[in-house]
């Protein structure tokens, strides 16, 4: 009788299927650069976000897309800094158009990136900066050249100017998700679940009562920490992830001038590293302050972070008065594939994952390699021989997820809710 009653209901119910090339899981800055790369070739394409496009560590960023200058402070080129050198060009390009992904109207928050420190501190560099090797990417700045925030009597350290940009990040987003508005949706898991035959793997959907099957020539998963759930949920036992945390200070003020820059201290990693960012609908900026800062707090209290970020300004930059600031932190996960030793990828990743024909797990590793993240894909595909088959769905039983906050523009309302 049950056997009976069951297939009566499939019979009256039966399950709708949706055919596309490929169907990415996560909405940050990876996956909605590999939608417009996708989309643009020809493939029909959608992107399922979760919670906010652009949330976590995509709007947690500094907007840097930085040519790996600040992997060579060791006094050398890395393969990290030569993974990476094109980038900013590359970037560029697309914020005039003439790229592979379209940016037209993204602000730019600043042209370059400035590195510098005490004449103590840096002489150990300044032979390799001028060197062949940086041509092109590191310039001295002249006394009189110098930004308003070093024009300062008390500053007597030497300065560079990199060819890295800073992006507004979440216009950055936006921008990405209007090119393409119509094949991004909003996914909940409770509705939602993976349908496994074979080693190939479908999305189940739930609307009404109906089973709604999702088939895509590829699955490729760019949630960044995400990824490890979804792993978790598809057995896979490889690629296995790792996590580099953080916990960044974010300084809401009324201090008058803008800074982008890299402190040189005694370690390879940047002492402090400060990027400036509009608070919206206010006449605050937020300076947020990452390095090894950020690093050593990942361990300490949010009280702790924030008393090292004064110590460190006021040691670095006595003369920046920032006495009415409004101090706050923020933890991040920066998600990577797992490497021998946890150190650091050289560029992005992707890679087939091993219990499924048709998932490819992917970071980009950096905001900055998000091209190249698209690259490695786009490869796979091509060694798969899969090509663009189907006409573009639509899947408008499911909505639309919205766009994720900064940690600045977090920080900035709850002054006013103090206020």
């Amino acid at each position: 009788m049950a056997t009976a009653w069951i297939k009566t209901v499939l019979a009256q119910n039966p399950t709708r299927t949706i055919d596309v090339d490929i169907a990415i899981i996560g909405g940050g800055i990876a996956g909605l650069w590999l939608l417009n790369r996708l989309a643009g070739s020809g493939y029909s394409t959608v992107l399922f976000e979760q919670t906010a496009l652009g949330s976590d560590q995509t709007v947690a960023s500094q907007g840097m897309i930085h040519g790996g200058i600040k992997y060579t402070l060791g006094g050398a080129l890395s393969g990290a800094s030569e993974a990476i050198a094109d980038m900013p060009e590359l970037w560029r390009a697309c914020l005039r158009g003439e790229g592979d992904v379209d940016l037209r109207g993204v602000n730019t928050l600043s042209d370059h990136f400035y590195l510098w420190s005490s004449s103590s501190a840096l002489s150990k560099m300044s032979t390799f900066l001028a060197s062949k090797a940086t041509r092109g990417r590191v310039q001295k700045v002249k006394k009189h050249d110098r930004p308003a925030i070093f024009q300062h009597p008390d500053f007597s350290g030497t300065l560079y100017r990199l060819v890295d940009m800073v992006l507004d990040v979440p216009g950055t987003v936006a921008k990405l998700t209007d090119n393409y508005r119509d094949r991004i949706y909003h996914i909940d898991w409770h509705k939602a679940g993976w349908h496994s035959s074979n080693g190939t793997n479908a999305l189940d959907f739930t609307d009404n009562g109906q089973t709604i099957r999702l088939n895509a020539q590829q699955f490729v998963l760019t949630a960044g920490q995400g990824n490890e759930q979804l792993l978790q949920a598809l057995s896979a036992d490889m690629p296995k992830t790792q996590r580099r945390p953080l916990q960044q200070a974010v300084v809401i003020h009324r201090y008058p001038h803008r800074f982008y820059g890299h402190c040189l201290g005694a370690e390879t990693t940047p002492r402090l590293t400060i990027s400036s960012h509009p608070v919206a609908d206010s006449d605050y900026q937020a300076w947020y302050l990452g390095g090894s800062l950020a690093e050593k707090g990942a361990s300490e209290s949010a009280e702790a972070v924030i008393a090292n970020a004064k110590q460190e300004l006021n040691t670095l930059m006595p003369w920046v008065e920032l006495a009415d600031a409004h101090w706050s932190t923020v933890s991040i996960n920066r998600a990577e594939p797992r490497q021998r030793n946890f150190a650091r990828p050289d560029k992005a990743f992707a890679q087939p994952i091993d219990s499924s024909h048709n998932v490819i797990a992917a970071w980009p590793t950096k905001l900055t390699l998000s091209p190249n993240l698209a690259d490695e894909v786009e490869s796979l595909l091509h060694e798969k021989h899969i090509k663009p088959t189907h006409s573009q769905p639509s899947l408008d039983f499911l909505p639309r997820p919205p766009m994720a906050s900064t940690p600045w523009d977090k920080a900035a309302s709850s002054i006013k809710g103090e206020q």
